[in-house]
């Protein structure tokens, strides 16, 4: 097998040092593209960003529409009277969204107490002496699941909402 003699300056080893320093070298001082790669960097986490908020703000959405369903359903039986079956459909029908009259409308009798209402028995006076008003109460939920999955947060969320008012 014959052999072959380079010289220092032809070593492979020596060959490949070089052209990694002078590549390198190059590579430092150019800075053309740099800003391509900072955009490669940078529009990931800004994408993450927006379907994040996004997500968020579709979520806050979904809790106005239950709490605006529970209201349309109280309105409904303000206008209409106590009918549980009617509520309901006010209820499922207020908005878009699969939102559910859940538990379903009671009536009751009640008396007011500064910012809520106490169970009392129906004809029997209330302790200021009033008698007891026919309130109903109405409820909606929903359940929202996230877009992505979140590390720090749920996924899944059940929205829900009350509403009481006074029929007579």
């Amino acid at each position: 097998m014959p052999t072959t003699n380079l010289p220092a300056s032809r070593c492979p080893r020596k060959l490949s040092f070089g052209i990694l320093r002078y590549f390198f070298g190059r590579a430092a001082g150019d800075t053309r593209g740099a800003a391509a790669i900072e955009f490669g960097f940078v529009v990931p986490i800004l994408a993450l960003m927006v379907v994040a908020t996004a997500d968020i703000g579709f979520g806050v959405y979904r809790k106005m529409q239950v709490e605006d369903a529970a209201q349309a359903g109280a309105e409904w039986a303000i206008r209409n009277g106590f009918d549980s079956n009617g509520i309901t459909n006010a209820v499922t029908n207020a908005t878009n969204a699969s939102i559910a009259a859940s538990p379903a409308p009671q009536q009751f009798c009640g008396c007011a107490t500064g910012s809520s209402v106490s169970s009392a028995t129906c004809g029997t006076p209330c302790p200021g002496g009033a008698m007891p008003g026919t309130y109903a109460t109405v409820s909606a939920q929903l359940a929202y699941n996230t877009t992505l999955n979140y590390v720090v947060v749920p996924s899944n969320y059940n929205f829900s909402a009350q509403s009481t008012v006074r029929l007579r």
